[in-house]
């Protein structure tokens, strides 16, 4: 059977204006026929019954970038078109019609013009009118509000989101180079499959630029990582959440804070990132306050709790080294933590007298007298990472002695001693315990330049194998 045939064209484009005589010569020669579509005004060229694409749908589903477009396709009716010549070149055109004498009349060669598919905005408008999405789609009445319509269905959490129309959604798929109704896992509490076109919808409506997506992927997969423990964090009636925390290139690409108020307002990344996570538990898993979230109090990083660590110093290893990773590696790393524990410490210039302030500091965590039962971050100043540094002090040697400092007698933390009720069970008396199990204390930098205060972030009172682990991973290659 005979190949097809089809032509694409503008009249705004002189180059299709040029061509036009030659439209019904190459209809009569041509075995399986010549269909023409236009893109602007339906009446040119006139010497045809040309086809209207004013909405562009067949120059989208055959990705026609510049006009004319001469495409030849599968034998009898099919709708594939799979060669093709752009432009005018006269002796192309021959070779590719089998037209000998063909265009004598016109110059050698023309080039083509853009195609009104590649116009700004339009790639998105297009893709958003005729490709299919997974994800149901509503319909709004004219005299809804967009904003308000999100917040009564539900979508927030309790501040405004950014409405997910088709095009937002698919400039942040972009942003990530995987297929759209790939599946990333089951979201707890409702182990709901989801994709990462859903994960792109509630990533727009926290408000990320398309560079931040491969962030959000990489920090839903390894929420829901089974050391990690999510089911069991939104169920708990303590104060814990996600804290997210990035290393490496990827955050210096997005622009995210790891200085000067980096755990506070006014970075879109660190705000969007550590969002869009939380909205996608409760938008895609049904993790919501009230329902499966029973925190008793909860602590604002349920909105956000996200950031960069300071990698500045060469000498001091990150976070993610600690985690078995290369500086050059993007880490994205996990830990349920509870809100921010101050501390401050203005006097002390040697290592030895900051670490006891800092352990003194870290023995409070969930209670002074409760020892083992949950991590904790250290989160070290540049300040004090300076007094460390002068005196010739590691962060392995800071660890070491944290540990040592909190080694405390059982007979100390059992329950009354001290006239406390609370406390360890009285047959721990004659042991020596630590305030940490051995993987349970980690130590990041950050901050800016100027004021000697650390902080802590202290653990979910469910760590370790019977409970939450800090668990971190590397983005994909692809997606970095």
């Amino acid at each position: 059977m005979a190949k097809r045939y089809a032509l694409v064209v503008k009249k705004d484009c002189p180059t299709c204006e040029l061509i036009a005589p030659l439209i019904p010569e190459l209809a009569g020669a041509l075995d399986g026929g010549l269909a023409v579509y236009v893109q602007d005004d339906p009446s040119f060229p006139g010497n045809c019954d040309a086809i209207d694409d004013g909405e562009l749908a067949f120059s989208w589903r055959q990705e026609i970038e510049i006009v004319p477009t001469l495409l030849r396709g599968g034998e009898g009716d099919g709708s594939q078109f799979d060669e093709r010549i752009m432009g005018w070149d006269r002796a192309e055109w021959r070779e590719f019609t089998g037209i000998g004498r063909l265009g004598d009349s016109l110059p050698p060669h023309r080039p083509g013009c853009g195609s009104l598919t590649l116009a700004p905005g339009m790639p998105e408008r297009l893709a958003a009118r005729h490709r299919h999405f997974g994800a149901r789609k509503i319909a709004l009445a004219s005299a809804e509000d967009d904003m308000e319509s999100c917040f009564e269905r539900g979508w927030t959490d309790g501040l405004p989101v950014v409405p997910p129309t088709p095009e937002r959604v698919l400039r942040m798929l972009a942003g990530a180079g995987r297929e759209a109704d790939e599946i990333i896992g089951s979201i707890p509490p409702d182990q709901a499959p989801c994709s990462i076109e859903k994960l792109a919808i509630n990533a727009v409506m926290a408000g990320c630029k398309p560079e931040y997506f491969p962030l959000v992927i990489t920090a839903v997969e390894v929420a829901l990582d089974d050391r990690f423990c999510m089911h069991g964090l939104l169920c708990t009636t303590y104060f814990s959440s996600p804290v997210v925390i990035v290393n490496g290139p990827a955050a210096q690409h997005v622009g995210m804070n790891s200085g000067v108020n980096a755990l506070g307002q006014g970075n879109r990344a660190n705000a969007t990132i550590g969002r869009a996570l939380q909205l996608i538990i409760r938008n895609v898993g049904g993790g919501k306050p009230g329902g499966i979230d029973r925190a008793a109090m909860g602590n604002p990083g349920k909105y956000t709790y996200c950031f960069a660590e300071d990698e500045s110093d060469p000498d001091w290893p990150s976070l993610a080294m600690d985690r078995g990773f290369a500086r050059e590696d993007s880490v994205v790393s996990l830990f349920a933590g509870e809100g921010l524990q101050a501390i401050v410490d203005q006097q002390s210039r040697t290592p030895e007298s900051l670490a006891g302030s800092f352990a003194a500091s870290l023995r409070t965590v969930a209670h002074y007298k409760l020892f083992g039962l949950c991590d904790a971050i250290l989160v070290v100043s540049p300040e004090h990472r300076r007094v460390l540094r002068e005196a010739g002090w590691t962060k392995e040697t800071l660890r070491e002695e944290l540990y040592r400092l909190l080694r405390v007698p059982g007979q100390n933390l059992v329950r009354g001693a001290g006239g406390v009720a609370e406390g360890m069970p009285a047959r721990l008396a004659d042991r020596n315990l630590d305030k940490y199990r051995p993987d349970g204390l980690h130590i990041v930098s950050l901050g800016g330049r100027a004021g000697m205060f650390s902080a802590i972030i202290g653990g979910w009172v469910a760590a370790g194998e019977r409970g939450s682990q800090l668990v971190s991973r590397k983005l994909e290659e692809a997606s970095a």
